[in-house]
């Protein structure tokens, strides 16, 4: 029976740990956080793409612990553990080299080293390598060493960890080999590369894809605002284009673990061979911008009413990053509402999938109670359970930042709705 370790059980460990389990391995789950321990030991899951039935299903087979040691009986151990940024946007490896320099305490020969955590490209070669050679044992021959970036995407159900390709790149041929027959219990598609620098830049690369294309679509769309084009139009009348167009949306900004992180890995890490990533930068600035953009969108349709923000109240309609998740990481929504909360907004929300915002001390108000006493409802993500066209029929006024209320029938119900 094949042993795998993976290290950091949050949204890309826990799902890895489960994969392996439901394939037979043994699984050593380790994490610093012993909530996390006790919850996976008492087969109740935080993760939502991580149903609790799959999870106690492979119960017997998933060891939760917060002690490294246990990983010395590991055939392979995956490192999942967050690469953030600091508050001057570099990247903050602490995380990783804390738990590097953990499992180097307890390497022994032969085992596989895999990192998954997104970064810059050399972090496993220069970074990683050196730390897990203090346990006295070389990469490349006494252990191997690769890197194979994650690709999840919470929430989503049509490609799933089997059906999407598995990119990895090791340190010699031999490690990118046992990765990659690693992998394959789990993944139907393994692509190798040459390197694993060449896999760090490669997921970096498709991270950037997003985030320039949608920082190029919501510069448009400020532009369309201002010359009074409706930009969904543009959008839907473009994406009919066979060939040479790929659609994106604008909406209020990006959020979630990846696209307003990952791009400054790479931005930083370019200065180190004097190049500015310009595309990168301004597309960071532009997507950074996008709350400020919305929330003087809502000032004017509240002005052209004869309201003020200051004293409004004001419903933001999802609050999470993306549909169907409860994930608030980097969320425009939060900028929005502390935004609209500095002038002097009285601001609530309604979100199926978020009960509750510490930080603003909010708790999700049911939907019809909020529209019956809101000024202004304010569109930010679009779950799935939630009936947009209620809220464009029944709200005062509808600031739309994603387009989702087009469908609504003109005349009744419309005349009050404005779209980003």
């Amino acid at each position: 029976m094949t042993t795998v370790g993976v290290i950091g059980m949050g949204y890309v460990g826990l799902p890895l740990a489960v994969a392996f389990a439901e394939e037979g391995c043994e699984v050593i789950a380790v994490d610093i956080d012993a909530r996390k321990v006790e919850a996976i030991g008492a087969g109740e899951s935080y993760v939502e793409d991580v149903p609790r039935e799959s999870l106690r299903a492979v119960a017997g087979l998933i060891d939760a612990t917060t002690d490294y040691s246990r990983l010395k009986r590991a055939d392979a151990v995956l490192v999942c553990v967050p690469t953030p940024l600091t508050r001057n946007r570099e990247p903050d490896l602490g995380p990783l080299i804390d738990a590097t320099r953990a499992l180097a305490r307890v390497l022994v020969p032969d085992q596989l080293v895999v990192l998954e955590s997104t970064t810059y490209p050399g972090t496993t070669r220069e970074r990683v390598a050196p730390v897990l050679e203090e346990s006295g044992l070389a990469a490349g021959r006494d252990f191997q060493l690769a890197f194979s970036p994650e690709r999840v995407d919470p929430g989503r159900t049509d490609y799933t960890m089997r059906s999407t390709p598995k990119v990895v790149g090791g340190l010699t041929d031999a490690c990118a080999e046992r990765a990659r027959a690693l992998y394959a219990l789990v993944c139907d598609q393994v692509v190798l590369v040459s390197s694993p620098e060449a896999a760090e830049m490669t997921k970096l690369l498709e991270n950037i894809f997003r985030s320039v294309n949608i920082a190029l679509v919501n510069e448009i769309a400020m532009l369309t605002d201002r010359m009074g084009i409706d930009v969904w139009e543009v959008v839907e009348a473009a994406a009919t284009k066979p060939y040479g167009f790929m659609r994106f949306e604008p909406g209020p900004g990006m959020g979630g673990h990846c696209l307003p992180v990952d791009p400054f890995y790479l931005s930083w890490r370019a200065r180190e061979f004097d190049m500015a990533t310009e595309f990168i930068e301004l597309a960071g600035k532009v997507n950074q911008q996008m709350p400020y953009h919305c929330v003087a969108k809502a000032q004017r349709a509240l002005n052209d009413r004869g309201m003020s923000v200051k004293g409004s109240r004001i419903l933001v309609v999802g609050v999470s990053y993306k549909p169907g998740v409860g994930d608030v990481r980097e969320s425009p929504a939060l900028k929005i509402i502390s935004l609209l909360t500095d002038l002097g907004a009285e601001v609530l929300y309604h979100d199926p999938h978020v009960p509750g915002l510490a930080e603003f001390s909010l708790t999700s108000t049911p939907l019809e109670d909020a529209l019956a006493s809101a000024d202004l409802a304010l569109i930010v993500t679009v779950h799935p359970s939630v009936d947009h066209e209620l809220i464009a029929r029944r709200a005062r006024l509808v600031l739309d930042l994603r387009g989702v209320t087009r469908g609504v029938t003109r005349g009744a119900g419309s005349a009050n709705v404005v779209r980003l």
